[in-house]
């Protein structure tokens, strides 16, 4: 079967591409506007004088114009050359058409480079023709004659045409590349081109002609054999063919393969390979082809010696023009990894040289020698395993199973699981049974088990499943010392790892204080909320530094937190002028909590200016001394504040407390401030709204009612309970029933005394001081004697401010905020500044500095 090889017209790229309607139609409008512009322009340059007086008649029809486009084209031309930039006018029509091609996506024009070229001669034609011709005539129009009046005042005229002609000259330099050595080689170019052109064109005699013959014949006959050479064998012929010739024959025979290979069709029908003869000197010239043809007669024979060497086809005469390419073995090969390399600014330079001078900053160097409790100060209760009653396991699967089966209530699975406290059967109802049939039966089954305090979960978070909770008869204690001990706390690495006890599986349970971030307990008294305190600040001391936290305790019974005071110059916190770290006078916890709203103020400042969102990345940066203790940086401990009874203070207190605690509930979590608040009446006037919604955390002991468990959970549950540290905690997500770790009071006291008895700093970390507004009106009669040394110089400065701020005498004389509110004090009583008014300055009595270097040499007499 014959067949002919064609060969498909390539299309090219520009053929296929469609230009939509709108493209089309935007692209001519701007090229005919660019056109009516060059054409108004021309036209007003040659009517302008005549057409000048009827600038801003257009609507009058009596008066007509000489310009070819009427009067619109004289307000083009009024408007552009005129009153603009005169002749330059014209590179906007220009810049109109650029624009247009653009749009019809003609590459005529190189956009960017297009608009920089018209925008230099914008600015400097209208310049240059104001200079050539002093202002007359409309060729640089107003901008060009304003801008050269302003510049031949200045510089003169020299100065004027040397900044013209410098410009341009730059320009010109920096377009064309204009150095001596560029211009020198494009001449040379130049040069070699052109007395190269007139040689080929003038040959010296006729025997040049004729080896430039032989040697155009030689290089055709080259190429020839090199594009057959590559493709099938080619036999000369010596008798040229003609064209009609070739053409006729279109037989095609078809090559044999070799075996497993399919058979490869040979087509005859070639083209002819023409090389054109440009050395003939007839008159009439002629195109003197030397064809060539394929030997197809025979078959060709092409040797085989493996199958992946069946279809390569080589040339059967070698070719004298060959040459052999260089072995790609030879080649050498480099590979180069590039190295990421980190660009420092000065302060981190700075940073990493102290840093490699003098280590990262240590915390712990003022007490380098302290050391971590022993867990051997804790009480061993002995083995704590749980010990199965298999006897008790099954009389209450039987009880359990037979008193839903009363109930019609089936079931296809149970499973008990033994806690410390209580035992957890999760049942599998059967298909059809409603969940709420099972949780209505609450009081049947404890009824039924005559056990004391049945919990039912249904369903189960997570599980398939729901869950009856039963106390156990012999519960087992879960000591502090087994969960202080264990691997999982002591290779923790929360922040502040708070462990709380032992889950209804026997796992330890922990979590962390600064993710919470607050803690908000409740239960009624003698239930182990005191015990819980006690392991929550326990587990703390044993994980902590004395550098790294800091408790604020409020203690308004005097006597549950007295323990600590043991710890004060170690982990305690106190107000400037407080005589004990544990505050037992409400007076004094409401001067405590809004001291630490300052504290938590001047915290987010230090964020601020360190650019970092938390403490713990401020901590670090600290460390890595890229904050300068000079500006006012400094390593900052968490501060952890207890309240343990905080119904007692909202009693006598109500909203000084209220406020202060919330907004530390609300704010203080990102610079390491938390709130742990207990109290034994969770009721709605205590724990209200606004305290509830900043303690997403909460751990319930049992209480007296459902009422109490809704309070403080948002559901019930914590009435359930059977007291003996049983708990429940609530994280956000799920209700998880916990029997919290017993820690006793001697066990706390060696604890403290161990701490204690160590080397510790100077004092209690010391709050800012805080002013409430009933002292402000007893700060007493002022003693010149016993004024600041700065007294003067923080009075010169708050009356020339006329700002009575304390924040600003620490910026300004760089003082702690304790000296500058005692200084503020002063001022106060002298009679220099008003009185304390909350979150505002303070009112400047004395307006001038005049009367204030009176009123001081008064002081001073």
């Amino acid at each position: 079967m014959d067949k002919k090889t064609q060969k498909k017209p390539t299309e090219s790229p520009e053929k296929g591409r469609i230009l939509s309607k709108p493209r089309i139609f935007f692209g001519l409008t701007f090229i005919l506007f660019s056109a009516v512009l060059a054409l108004s322009f021309i036209s007003y340059l040659i009517n302008w004088k005549a057409d000048q007086s009827q600038a801003g008649t257009m609507l009058d029809k009596s008066i007509k114009s000489s310009n070819i486009f009427g009067k619109a084209g004289d307000w083009f031309g009024n408007i552009f050359i005129f009153e603009s930039i005169g002749i330059a006018s014209f590179i906007i029509a220009f810049l109109f058409l650029v624009v247009g091609t653009l749009i019809l996506k003609k590459k005529t024009f190189k956009p960017w480079k297009t608009i920089g070229h018209s925008l230099f001669f914008i600015c400097w034609l209208p310049i240059f023709m104001g200079a050539l011709t002093k202002g007359q005539g409309v060729l640089g129009g107003v901008y060009g004659f304003q801008i050269m009046d302003y510049l031949n005042s200045i510089i003169g005229s020299v100065g004027l045409w040397t900044v013209l002609v410098a410009s341009i000259l730059l320009y010109f330099i920096l377009e064309f590349n204009l150095r001596p050595s560029s211009v020198k080689a494009k001449l040379n170019k130049i040069n070699e081109n052109t007395i190269g052109r007139v040689k080929s064109m003038m040959p010296d005699s006729d025997e040049d002609f004729e080896a430039d013959e032989e040697l155009k014949e030689e290089t055709d006959e080259s190429e020839s054999e090199e594009i057959t050479a590559s493709n099938v064998t080619v036999s000369d012929i010596p008798n040229p063919v003609s064209n009609n010739s070739i053409n006729k024959a279109k037989e095609q025979e078809p090559v044999n393969a070799p075996k497993g290979f399919p058979e490869v069709p040979v087509s005859t029908n070639i083209d002819t390979i023409t090389t054109p003869n440009h050395t003939s000197f007839d008159d009439e010239p002629k195109e003197v082809t030397q064809p060539v043809s394929l030997n197809l007669s025979t078959k060709p024979v092409v040797p085989v010696s493996s199958p992946e060497e069946a279809f390569d086809i080589r040339p059967s005469t070698p070719t004298p023009m060959a040459t052999t390419a260089p072995a790609q073995e030879n080649i050498k090969f480099n590979v180069e990894v590039a190295q990421v390399v980190d660009v420092l600014d000065d302060s981190d330079r700075k940073s990493q040289e102290l840093v490699e001078k003098h280590g990262l900053y240590d915390h712990k160097l003022d007490l380098a020698n302290f050391h971590m409790p022993p867990v051997d100060l804790l009480k061993d209760y002995g083995s704590e395993e749980i010990s199965i009653n298999q006897e008790e396991l099954e009389e209450n699967k039987n009880k359990i199973v037979g008193l839903l089966k009363n109930f019609n209530v089936g079931i296809s699975e149970i499973k008990a699981t033994i806690g410390p406290t209580v035992t957890l059967y999760e049942i599998v109802p059967e298909a059809g049974i409603r969940v709420a049939a099972i949780k209505k039966l609450q009081d049947d089954i404890a009824l039924n088990l005559s056990a004391l305090g049945i919990r039912i979960i249904a369903p189960m978070p997570g599980k398939g499943t729901i869950g009856i909770e039963v106390p156990r008869k012999n519960p087992t204690m879960v000591s502090m010392r087994s969960v202080i001990a264990s691997q999982k706390f002591q290779n923790t690495d929360m922040d502040l790892p708070v462990v709380f006890g032992k889950t209804i599986s026997n796992e330890i349970f922990m979590a962390d204080l600064s993710k919470m971030p607050h803690l908000l307990m409740a239960g009624a008294t003698g239930q182990g909320k005191s015990v819980g305190i006690n392991a929550i600040l326990t587990s703390l001391l044993y994980k902590k530094h004395p550098s790294e936290l800091k408790f604020v305790m409020v203690d308004p019974k005097k006597v549950e937190l007295s323990l600590y005071s043991k710890i004060e110059r170690h982990y305690l916190a106190k107000l400037p002028d407080a005589e004990e770290a544990i505050i037992t006078d409400t007076n004094k916890v409401i001067n405590t909590l809004n001291s630490l709203c300052i504290e938590m103020d001047t915290r987010y400042d230090l964020l601020k200016n360190a650019f970092c969102k938390n403490l713990k990345e401020y901590n670090k940066k600290f460390t890595e001394r890229k904050l300068n203790p000079e500006n006012g940086h400094r390593f900052l401990p968490y501060i952890v504040l207890v309240v343990d009874e905080f119904a007692d203070l909202i009693m006598t207190a109500g909203k000084e407390v209220e406020l202060p605690i919330a907004r530390l509930a609300q704010l203080a979590r990102a610079v390491g401030i938390h709130l742990i608040v207990a109290t034994q009446r969770p009721s709605v006037n205590v724990i209200t709204g606004m305290i509830k919604a900043n303690f997403p955390a909460r751990a319930a002991f049992r209480v007296i009612s459902s009422v109490d468990s809704r309070t403080i959970l948002d559901s019930p549950g914590a009435d359930q309970l059977i007291g003996k540290g049983d708990m429940l905690y609530f994280n956000g997500n799920e209700i998880l029933r916990l029997q919290c770790a017993f820690v006793d009071t001697p066990e706390v006291e060696r604890l403290a005394e161990f701490i204690g008895e160590q080397k510790g700093y100077a004092s209690a970390f010391l709050l800012p001081e805080y002013v409430s507004e009933d002292s402000t009106s007893t700060v007493g009669a002022f003693d010149p004697n016993e004024k600041d040394a700065l007294f003067e110089d923080a009075a010169r400065i708050i009356v020339s401010t006329q700002q009575g701020s304390t924040s600003m005498l620490q910026r300004q004389l760089k003082l702690g905020y304790n000296r500058a509110g005692r200084i503020m004090d002063q001022l106060e009583a002298s009679g220099i500044v008003g009185g304390f008014n909350g979150a505002k300055a303070r009112e400047v009595i004395i307006s001038d500095l005049h009367s204030l270097e009176q009123f001081l040499e008064d002081l001073r007499s």
